[in-house]
């Protein structure tokens, strides 16, 4: 039994490992099977023009800016940023004191051309609880954001990048995909603006999803340089439905590069 316990707490701190950074197969946790963004473009009808705006991720070296958890006293100042640079991003936003209590920011998000995509109501790990819970986790701030911005969410990002074949069947259910993401600066363990920079151009490539946070007090700061530096190297900053495109996201499925 002793054995068994020891292996059982290996494999929550690996599993725990995989949903921080994503440095892990997520497969050894969940059997997590994703999609890339390029074969979602590659399985769509021969020909199609590009939907969702004008740059078609077929030719351009696409990247993703998404960011977690807010609204927050933080998002402003990087609207502003994201304005001036004409960058969009996603938005995978949190319900319980960010959505209640920024519903402004909600509202300019979607009206400056950026996606509006749920992180649950209350950051609750989705394998963790009743399927009563994740479906109130998930229903709560889509209603809440359709009611701002008139278009209910079709994508989320799971709290820790946790979830499974139920989380799966439930999304689906409610049409919502699900997007991970390959890029991480880990801003909630530093402060450090010139750090999380380095840390997201350290791992960028074509077809990148970039996790931040507008929460920290780190991030913000960092966004114009990723952003500068990110497009001297080629890059075309895309929403997560534009790095699809002329696919689109499918209820029920995940999405990682």
């Amino acid at each position: 039994m002793h054995g068994t316990g020891r292996r059982l707490r290996r494999r929550a701190l690996a599993c725990a490992a995989a949903a921080a950074g994503l440095t892990l197969t997520l497969a050894g946790c969940a059997q997590v099977d994703t999609t890339a963004p390029s074969t979602v473009r590659a399985e769509a009808a021969h020909g199609a023009s590009a939907k969702f705006g004008t740059v078609d991720c077929r030719k351009a070296k696409c990247i993703a800016l998404t960011f977690d958890a807010g609204p927050s006293e933080n998002s402003a100042r990087l609207l502003d940023i994201l304005k001036e640079k004409k960058v969009p991003a996603t938005f995978f936003l949190l319900g319980k004191r960010h959505i209640e209590k920024y519903p402004e920011l909600v509202k300019r998000m979607a009206a400056e051309g950026h996606e509006v995509a749920s992180h649950t109501w209350d950051h609750k790990i989705l394998t963790k609880i009743s399927d009563k819970e994740i479906r109130e986790e998930l229903n709560r701030p889509n209603e809440a954001i359709e009611k701002l911005t008139g278009h209910k969410p079709t994508l989320m990002r799971p709290p820790q990048g946790r979830t499974d074949s139920n989380v799966h069947e439930i999304c689906k259910e409610l049409g919502l995909a699900e997007v991970l993401w390959s890029v991480t600066a880990k801003d909630y363990t530093t402060n450090d603006s010139a750090l999380i920079t380095q840390r997201v151009l350290d791992q960028s490539s074509r077809d990148g999803i970039i996790l931040l946070h507008d929460i920290y007090p780190g991030t913000v700061p960092a966004v114009p340089g990723i952003i500068d530096a990110l497009k001297q190297r080629g890059y075309v900053f895309v929403t997560v439905p534009q790095l699809l495109a002329p696919g689109k996201a499918e209820p029920g499925k995940v999405y990682r590069p």
